[in-house]
């Protein structure tokens, strides 16, 4: 169960990431679209800013902490066992 319980949550850091990285080519594409006097969604994605995308960065950040931590208590468990 438990290994079923880190799968999951790795799959949701995964898709958070990809999100993430939507976020940031989003933003590339519509700021040079802004420069160039386009319109490619820099309004929307500055409405989106605080409600979706910060706290999608939020979570990476947490999640890979806590991945990074538990993998590395999970190594010194195993040490200490052997």
């Amino acid at each position: 169960m438990k290994e079923q319980f880190l799968k999951w949550i790795n799959l949701a850091l995964v898709a958070d990431f990809f999100l993430v990285l939507f976020a940031f080519f989003w933003l590339a594409i519509a700021v040079t679209g802004h420069v160039l006097h386009l319109p490619l969604g820099l309004d929307l994605w500055y409405k989106l800013w605080q409600p979706v995308f910060t706290p999608a960065i939020g979570i990476l950040m947490a999640g890979t902490i806590i991945s990074g931590l538990a993998s590395w208590v999970t190594k010194r468990l195993n040490s200490q066992q052997n």
